[in-house]
């Protein structure tokens, strides 16, 4: 596998680590409150959890279809989200 690809499979694999966190807070935070906005955030957690998932699988199962000039973008698109999703848990918990 190709270090870009195995970096990109390392962030995907802390982002899926990170959103389970954050639904996990998400769900305490409904189960106080009853408010919708956590649902919808438990939502939109489980899907950016879902291509995650789909993402690692994609890279194990598919290697040799992924041409090497894309890999740094998928890297960056990682990067960006795991750089999201990590100031949504701080703020989050503050």
């Amino acid at each position: 596998m190709e270090p870009l690809m195995t970096a990109s499979t390392i962030v995907s694999a802390a982002n899926i680590v990170v959103l389970g966190v954050l639904i996990g807070v998400f769900t305490k935070i409904y189960l106080k409150t009853k408010a919708q906005l956590p649902l919808g955030m438990i939502f939109f957690a489980s899907l950016l959890s879902l291509h995650n998932i789909i993402g690692v699988y994609a890279y194990f199962s598919m290697t040799d279809l992924y041409s090497a000039a894309l890999l740094p973008y998928f890297l960056a698109i990682h990067v960006a989200e795991f750089a999201g999703v990590m100031v949504l848990l701080k703020i989050t918990l503050q």
